[in-house]
């Protein structure tokens, strides 16, 4: 849980800055959250979340 919100929260962090400098637009990063949004209630949301979680493991194993 705590990695998804934070993810979400990072996610979110990052369109923000990206519509603010206008790398994005608005219409776009919109159709991107509605995709993220609708993604998560299909069969693939068990996989995505796995390899999200495997990311952060592998991520967090890595030492500087």
């Amino acid at each position: 849980m705590v990695i998804s919100l934070s993810a979400v929260l990072l996610l979110a962090i990052v369109l923000v800055v990206m519509i603010r400098s206008k790398s994005i637009k608005v219409g776009p990063a919109i159709v991107a959250a509605l995709f993220g949004f609708f993604i998560a209630s299909t069969n693939m949301a068990p996989s995505v979340n796995r390899f999200l979680t495997s990311l952060a493991d592998t991520l967090n194993q890595i030492k500087l």
